[in-house]
């Protein structure tokens, strides 16, 4: 696993360092930190040992000692974050949204919503992508996972988050929705016949929207051991990036287009987007819900 690895050699996680569109790098100061060389010396020599690793495409020495690390395939990223978000651990549990569907959603695979532009690393996420409305679930009959009720103005709070109104002004709204909807995608993907398991490639995970998913999720090392992890505004990024890429880059066919590999590996990718919003949405005290 290349997060799991490149931490190794550098004692902590490196930091996911600009957009991953073109090229998914990583900044480390490790040799600055607990060595009596020059910290380009040091940085030199992390580098000879980080160029031997598999999944490493090029490291480069800056002058002040920073390394930075670009990585092959983006996609590895998933396989680090389903090790680290294992059901049952730091609140990545596996209950997931309601099993009342036992069938793929009325309209599966057809757009429902215009597109919107994707998120930018780094950009706050308090809106949703465009064209994505509220009161539109992912195409299942009322009441079943997916379908969104927008609910009443209320004084209730839901951790950080105001509990209403529940439609896409509410980035809290957004949050959780996005856990219930990645639970949604992997059943109804395994209801059209979405192949898994070695089908999920990472390596497929390469369209633009697929990047800007993986580029918010090898974040959650370095949260991780962040004094302050900033859990909110992460979460909101997360549900941002992954809403964006479900309309854009879907998970499940569309019409006729037949189930493919891509598509298993968008499934894979948005199971572990659920399970860092589960640790999140826990560690702020929210239960993940089962259905919105």
């Amino acid at each position: 696993m290349i997060m799991e690895a490149l931490r190794d050699v550098l004692g902590a996680p490196p930091l996911p360092r600009g957009p991953w569109r073109r090229e998914a790098r990583f900044v480390s100061t490790a040799a600055l930190r607990g060595t009596a060389r020059p910290a380009a010396e040091a940085a030199e020599r992390l580098a000879v040992r980080l160029r031997a690793l598999p999944g490493v495409r090029r490291v480069t020495v800056q002058p002040n000692g920073f390394l930075v690390i670009e990585i092959a395939t983006p996609g590895d990223v998933v396989d680090d974050i389903l090790s680290m978000c294992a059901p049952g651990t730091r609140g990545a549990g596996d209950a997931g949204p309601s099993t009342q569907a036992g069938r793929p959603p009325r309209g599966a695979g057809r757009e429902r919503d215009e597109a919107g532009g994707g998120p930018t690393a780094g950009a706050s996420a308090t809106r949703v992508p465009r064209g994505v409305r509220a009161g539109v679930g992912d195409g299942g009959p009322p009441g079943e996972p997916g379908d969104i009720t927008p609910g009443e103005p209320g004084d209730g709070k839901v951790g950080p988050w105001p509990d209403f109104p529940r439609t896409w002004d509410n980035p809290g709204f957004a949050v959780r929705y996005a856990y219930v909807r990645a639970g949604a995608v992997r059943r109804w993907a395994r209801d059209l016949g979405v192949p898994g398991g070695a089908a999920a490639r990472s390596e497929l995970l390469d369209g633009p929207f697929d990047r800007d998913v993986l580029r918010v999720l090898a974040e959650l090392p370095s949260r991780r051991e962040s004094r302050d992890p900033g859990w909110a505004a992460y979460l909101e990024r997360l549900a941002e990036a992954y809403h964006t890429a479900v309309e854009h880059a879907s998970p499940i066919p569309k019409g006729d287009e037949p189930p493919s590999e891509v598509h298993a590996a968008r499934v894979r990718m948005g199971e572990a987007v659920r399970r860092v919003l589960a640790e999140g949405l826990a560690d702020l005290g929210v239960e993940p819900p089962g259905k919105i």
